[in-house]
Parts: structure tokens; sequence; C-alpha cells
């Protein structure tokens, strides 16, 4: 666990570290202190005390909120849907009635959401102005030219800071969403009576932990390539533009037709490789959430067809098990993100090793 100011006792870098190690592919390397340093940067420092924990803290609260009401719309819809399936049952005004429960718990789930977003794009900015002017405080001692150096402290901390903030919070929300839902699809489960499931206990649990480590599994082998492909295009984009900057200096040494050609030939070939590894990544993919919106009604089927499951039963165990589903495959559901996370992280990592090099 990082020592940060003021002794406190926990440090939410042990989570976004953790978040980072599990998108680099769980490889827990050399490259370690590196990492921590981008972290430490914000969330070990006096400046920023108040913003990473004191608005942290709300964030995480705001996520509570909007887990707490994701319990109850999946109530609301165990409640509505077995209120159509009778409706000589129930009156018009039963009808309407529910209709406005929903419309009140969508407007509070709006107006968090927004004050959530809000809240969360200034927590990032103050991340970014952190790790910027730690870099700046180490590169203007930097005697030498660093290729690519001012994208790296003007473009990439932006990025990491976004991304790993983003995947942080979706964390602490599966985590959150997890604890709530894991008890209610558990009890659900006694309604499962299909093949080997009808005699395991919170059998749509194991379904969900076993599709979801299984795809994260096949996700990540699918994807295996795609951060050095992202790291390979900035190279190359970079290369490009270096060649424009100069040429807007000297137009005659640096706005050579071939040169640029060429140039632009490596770009075209590195992102026509790109595209094709995301084509079949985006194949995979496609497959693997379409299948998770069906599975549920596979499992339940029987049950709703024999009676023994109402459809408003049916539907929320649909909506708990992507819940649950969801929480347990948040690495999957932001692989795109991860990814370009990854590439980050190996650009910062080269920087800061330059940065360390030409001190030396």
């Amino acid at each position: 666990m990082a020592k940060c100011h003021n002794g406190a006792k926990f440090c939410t870098s042990t989570l976004l570290s953790t978040t980072l190690s599990v998108s680099n592919g769980l490889d827990l390397n050399n490259h370690d202190e590196k990492r921590r340093k981008m972290i430490k940067s914000f969330f070990c420092s006096k400046r920023w005390f108040w913003w990473a924990y004191g608005v942290g803290f709300i964030l995480i609260l705001f996520s509570y909120s909007l887990v707490h009401l994701s319990v109850l719309f999946n109530k609301w819809q165990r409640d509505f849907y077995n209120l159509m399936q009778t409706p000589k049952d129930h009156t018009l005004q039963d009808f309407y009635s529910g209709l406005e429960r929903f419309m009140w718990l969508a407007i509070f789930y709006i107006i968090l959401s927004m004050i959530m977003n809000f809240t969360a794009r200034h927590y990032t900015f103050r991340w970014r102005t952190a790790i910027t002017y730690n870099y700046l405080s180490r590169w203007k001692n930097v005697p030498t030219k660093i290729e690519g150096e001012s994208q790296r402290m003007q473009e990439d901390p932006a990025g990491f800071a976004d991304i790993l903030e983003s995947l942080g919070l979706k964390m602490i929300n599966a985590i959150m969403t997890l604890v709530a839902f894991v008890p209610v699809l558990w009890g659900l489960s006694k309604e499962v009576k299909f093949w080997i499931l009808t005699d395991i206990s919170g059998s749509l649990v194991w379904v969900a932990l076993l599709v979801s480590i299984g795809g994260m599994a096949i996700t990540w082998g699918v994807a295996y390539w795609l951060p050095k492909l992202e790291y390979n295009n900035q190279v190359v984009e970079a290369a490009f533009r270096k060649e424009l900057v100069l040429a807007e200096e000297d137009k005659v040494n640096h706005s050579n037709l071939e040169t640029l050609g060429g140039l632009f030939t490596g770009i075209k070939f590195n992102y026509y490789r790109l595209y094709l590894h995301y084509g079949y990544v985006d194949l995979w993919l496609n497959m693997y959430n379409q299948t998770m919106i069906i599975l549920p009604y596979v499992v339940m089927g029987s049950s709703l067809m024999a009676g023994i499951a109402t459809l408003g039963v049916v539907v929320q165990v649909s909506g708990a098990f992507g819940e649950v589903r969801s929480s347990l495959a948040v690495f999957i559901d932001n692989w795109t993100r991860i990814t370009r996370l990854r590439s980050i992280r190996m650009r910062l990592h080269e920087f800061e090793n330059n940065m360390d090099k030409c001190q030396n």
C-alpha cells in the first residue's frame, strides 16, 4: 500500500494501481515504480489531498446511490411485468401508478448521473494537472531534446487520467453492484428448472461467474496484439507530424512529397493492421454480448412456460443477471479503453525512462 500524506489509512491509489495492473494483463513487472509515480503525483500530494480523497469519496457515494437505484429499477421490472401478465387482476390506475414510480426513479437517476459525470470530469482534470506539473518540474532540468516530449506532457497525461479514473470508478461501481445484486440473483436461482442447474444453489450466480471469466480470458487472447499496434500507431503518426512541423519553418527542405508520402504510407500500413485486429475483436465482443442478452431467457424459458416463474420474475432475472455479469466482466466491456490505456502507459514509461537517462 502506498504511504500517503497525513497518514491516510487507506489509499485510493491501491485500487487504481490494481486497475492498471489488470489492464496490463495481470503483469506485475518492473514498471511498477513508474506506474506509481503517475498515481502518487495526485494521491500522495498535499496540494491535491482533498480532491483525491474528498471528491473521490463523493464520487463513491454517487456510485453507491446509482447502484441502489438500479436495484429499485430491477424490483420495479418484476412488479410491472407481473402486472401486465395479469391485467384482469389490476386496474388502469395500478398501471399508471407503476409508470409513475418508474418516472420518479428515472428522474433521480438522471440527476445523479449528471452531477456525478460533471464532478468526475473536474476530478480527472485535477489529476491530469498533477501529472503534468510533476513532469514539467522534471522535464525542465533535462538538457537534451526527447522525441515526442510535447505530446507526452500534453496529450498522454490527459488520456491516462481520464481512462484510469473512469476504469477505477467502474471497478468501484462493479463491486457495489455485486454486493447489491448477487443476493438478488442467488434468491432468484430457486426459480431455475433447467438441466443440471436445477439442483445447484445459486446457479445463476455461478453461470454469470463462469461466462465472465471465460469471456475475459478469450478477450485477452483475441486482443493480445492491440496495445503494441496502438503504440506503433503513435510512433508513425509522430514521425509524420514532426516532418510537417519542420516543413512549416522550412518547406524547401522538409516538404518533399516522396518523404511525406513514405511517412504517410507507414501510417496507412499500421492503420490497416489495426483495423484488421479490431475487426475480429469486435466480432468476438459482439457475439459475446448478444449471447449474454439471450442466455438468461434460455435458462429461465422452461420455468416460464411451465408456469413456475412469472413473466416479471423472468425479466427480473434477466436484469439482475445482466448487472452481475457486466460487473464481473467490467474489463471485457471496456476493452477498447483498456487497450488505449496500455498504449499510453507504454509511451509514458518510455518518456520517463528517457528523462531519467538524460538527467543521469
